[in-house]
């Protein structure tokens, strides 16, 4: 699609254009044969003009935007275009711009996705084609065009210009631009808004998608083969790296690295202003950071240089808390920082205040997000109702270097040595915990044991983990002279089902399309993805040297997951049900197996990684050892250990399961492994509000023929919920039901099966919707108890969400608001 007024989605377009969209105004089109349209227009449309891109005038073609309208909708058998069309032409005026007409049809389009998915499709296909016609001057399949412009503009960098140079032809030949047809309208918005590269004055972008995905995919490869096979699995949205990976590959500064850990500062006013210019430094470049400030000591210590009493953590966290929002990361997405502090620092109750929304705001720190980093000794001591000291940690600096036995040995000497600065009730703190969740979703829960006693690089005293990262799925060691830092990237589950539509049975609860979870082509994902992320290591520009050592010594990535509610989706499991358990497991359990075999391989071609003799791995042991759980197919695993102690690894960590707040956006799927929040609801993000429905449960109820505008309203009126509309089958209402209407002790359950199969962590959130101290305290306690190693977000909702007085109209955005109490998510890993 080329045409000057092809519609797209560009900002802007006037608010008046927009309030005839509640019906079909004039001109009414007519259908003449299959592909033309006659219109009538009104006599003072023969007077307008639109205004071109490039300045010009020329007079309104109305046949023109039905045409462009048209063309896009081809093979979408369930949308009107007609219905776009006549919407997009009620908004003209004279002197309108293509553009804002682009917007109105794109606008239109995605506004009607509640009540067909496949409007989706279309505003899809009209932002792609003028996409195309902004990048204007280059042809859309030279993508060796597109990578030597972004290097005149001085974006793109020596070392992919001379690739792309050298392997011209066969990159251009590989360009397909049918992909585009792939997005989902949410997932390219968010592609041409934040990730496509854009001209440094114009701000037009400069590269298709697909020459967005052929970019990321030579800027990490080492040979053409290894290239295209990227470019493949990338554009046909199987698998996708993350946020900083997508934002910086092939470009002057290629921070590709996720996830940055930094040990706490020590208690010196140098060592915390190092500290601050650290995380700077790591945020400037996209990096989401995680850090523990439990070495600091707390409010009232003595300082002996000046004979003064220290202020405690709050104001350095202050302080924090501003810089972390003055670095936005150049405007793509918000700085974003998570503090982790052991619950055995006196000033933790303070630390417990700090995200509140009343109080002392020189006390607050909105802009950070706030961990636990809990010793099993603290959870044994709220279930027994005993009492928990607190220290002053420039009493007892040796607490946050100790895990395990150690740890406990040693808290209790401190405590009987009478150092403690004063003991509460473990249950009183720990209902303080459980209000912090309760009220802002913060303070989350992590337990600082079984990170330690599972973390594959803890064989060697001193070697500890003594934080998670900002989304809690990273645990490595860190030290003052090591900072964290990990790779990610996550495999689009929903593209490894083969499901069977010819033995599809309708019944009493709708189509039960047969399929099966292809487990070769996710172990041929698995190893695509290990070789990609491993080759991010050796690419990856480091903003602090410690990061450099760190990474080059460990060598650890983090191969996650989307789209498992997908997969059950497809499969028409219930996400609780025991098949979608088993099938959970087994797909982890998978995951990990090939992680270690990919892994494994590139030792042998390229060396172990530097710190493998302090591995676990080393000695024989493997993530689900620590678990006590005996993994399928153990002769396989015996023989993979075998081979891993003979020649190693080159990786030491290989799968954390993060967010994908953006990511799955992108691949059009649902987030990482979380149940859907809702069956029809608004996301808000950078990019605007968008609607999201589910296409899945759509195409169900169309094959008993229940999409009708009644249920839709019904749908509206229950929150997006349908467990309480009777004409929807049983069956179906229970595979339909959301994070809200499934039980949290499944949640943590399903986590800890796989959790013996993931060797870093996975980020879990849970839901309810009016959570009670006592609802929480026994969930987490639960969490602990099945061995989890980090939790998330608590997710919870406000009281009133949607505008049900709107219901009977046709869908607004406000129609179909449902919206979390605690509506951040982490876009730093993803």
């Amino acid at each position: 699609m080329t045409t000057e007024d092809t519609a797209t989605a560009l900002a802007g377009a006037p608010a008046s254009t927009t309030a005839a969209h509640d019906t079909d105004p004039s001109p009414i089109p007519t259908a003449v044969g299959t592909d033309s349209f006659a219109l009538t227009p009104p006599a003072t449309a023969f007077s307008m003009a639109v205004t071109k891109r490039n300045g010009g005038r020329e007079p309104v073609d109305l046949n023109k935007i039905v045409r462009a309208i048209t063309r896009c909708s081809d093979g979408l058998h369930a949308i009107d275009p007609m219905r776009v069309a006549t919407r997009t032409i009620s908004g003209l005026y004279d002197g309108a711009t293509t553009r804002e007409l682009d917007e109105l049809s794109i606008r239109t389009a995605a506004l009607l996705t509640a009540e067909e998915p496949e409007y989706g499709r279309l505003a899809a296909r009209l932002l792609a084609g003028v996409i195309e016609k902004e990048v204007a001057g280059i042809d859309i399949n030279a993508f060796s065009q597109s990578v030597q412009r972004g290097h005149d503009l001085g974006l793109v960098n020596d070392r992919l210009l001379g690739f792309v140079q050298a392997n011209a032809r066969k990159l251009n030949d590989a360009i397909d631009n049918n992909l585009n047809q792939r997005f989902d309208y949410f997932g390219l918005r968010t592609l041409y808004d934040r990730y496509l590269l854009r001209h440094p004055k114009a701000r037009t972008v400069i590269e298709t998608p697909q020459q967005f995905f052929m970019r990321v995919a030579c800027a990490l490869s080492e040979d053409v083969s290894d290239a295209l096979a990227l470019y493949r699995r990338m554009a046909q949205l199987d698998y996708i790296p993350s946020s900083p990976t997508l934002f910086n590959a092939g470009t002057r500064h290629e921070q590709l690295s996720s996830c940055f850990l930094l040990d706490s500062p020590e208690d010196s006013l140098e060592s915390i202003y190092r500290r601050y210019m650290d995380v700077a430094k790591l945020s400037k470049f996209s990096g989401g950071i995680g850090l523990s400030y439990t070495r600091i000591r707390s409010r009232g210590s003595l300082i002996r240089s000046t004979n003064g009493l220290s202020n405690g953590i709050v104001p350095w966290l202050k302080t924090l808390d501003a810089s972390v929002a003055a670095v936005n990361q150049g405007g793509k997405r918000k700085g974003a920082a998570c503090v982790y502090l052991e619950p055995w620092h006196a000033d933790v109750e303070e630390f417990l205040e700090l995200r509140d929304n009343t109080g002392d705001e020189a006390r607050r720190t909105h802009n950070l997000n706030l961990a636990n980093w809990i010793p099993d000794e603290f959870m044994r001591r709220v279930e027994a109702d005993a009492p928990w000291s607190l220290f002053d940690p420039h009493t007892v600096p040796e607490l946050t270097d100790l895990f395990g036995e150690a740890f406990d040995r040693a808290y209790a000497a401190a405590e009987a040595a009478g150092l403690a600065v004063r003991q509460i009730k473990a249950r009183e703190l720990y209902g303080r915990m459980m209000r912090t969740l309760a009220q802002t979703g913060n303070g989350w829960m992590n337990f600082k044991d079984k990170a330690n006693r599972a973390c594959n690089q803890t064989a060697r005293a001193g070697n500890v983990v003594h934080l998670s990262n900002l989304c809690t799925e990273i645990l490595e060691v860190t030290s003052q002279d090591e900072t964290a830092v990990c790779n990610l990237g996550s495999i689009n589950l929903s593209h490894h089902v083969e499901v069977y539509p010819e033995g599809a049975v309708h019944g009493e609860a709708g189509p039960a399309s047969i399929g099966r979870f292809d487990f070769e082509r996710l172990a041929d994902t698995v190893r695509l993805a290990v070789r990609q992320l491993d080759r991010v290591i050796d690419l990856n520009f480091y903003p602090i040297d410690t990061a450099r050592r760190a990474n080059l010594k460990w060598r650890p990535v983090g191969l996650g997951t989307m789209g498992l509610q997908d997969v059950f989706f497809k499969l028409r499991l219930p996400f609780d049900s025991a098949p979608a358990r088993v099938l959970s497991r087994k797909i982890a359990e998978e995951i990990y197996f090939h992680a270690l075999s990919a892994s494994n391989e590139l030792a042998l071609e390229h060396g172990r990684h530097p710190g493998f003799g302090e591995t676990r791995a080393a000695h024989g042991e493997l993530q689900f050892d620590a678990w006590g759980v005996v993994p399928d197919d153990a002769a396989r695993w015996d023989a993979l250990r075998a081979r891993i102690r003979e020649h190693g690894l080159r990786n030491s960590l290989l799968v954390a399961i993060a967010p994908t707040a953006t990511i799955a956006s992108i691949a059009g799927c649902y987030e990482c492994i979380e149940p859907q929040v809702s069956n029809l609801f608004k996301r808000e993000t950078l990019s605007g509000d968008f609607i999201v429905v589910n296409r899945y449960l759509v195409d169900e109820l169309k094959a008993l023929g229940l999409w009708t505008p009644e249920l839709r309203d019904a749908i509206k009126v229950s929150e997006g919920s349908i467990q309480g509309i009777e004409a929807i089958p049983g069956p179906l209402r229970q595979v339909y039901r959301t994070a809200w209407e499934l039980p949290m002790r499944s949640l943590i359950d399903m986590a800890a099966e796989r959790g013996a199969f993931i060797d870093q962590s996975q980020s879990l959130n849970l839901f309810i919707e009016s959570p009670s101290i006592g609802a929480l305290s026994s969930m987490y306690m639960h969490a602990w108890k099945q061995g989890l190693k980090t939790t998330y977000y608590l997710r919870s909702r406000p009281a009133t969400r949607i505008a049900k007085s709107t219901v009977s109209m046709p869908t607004p955005v406000a129609a179909v608001a449902c919206s979390l109490e605690n509506p951040e998510s982490c876009e730093a890993c993803q």
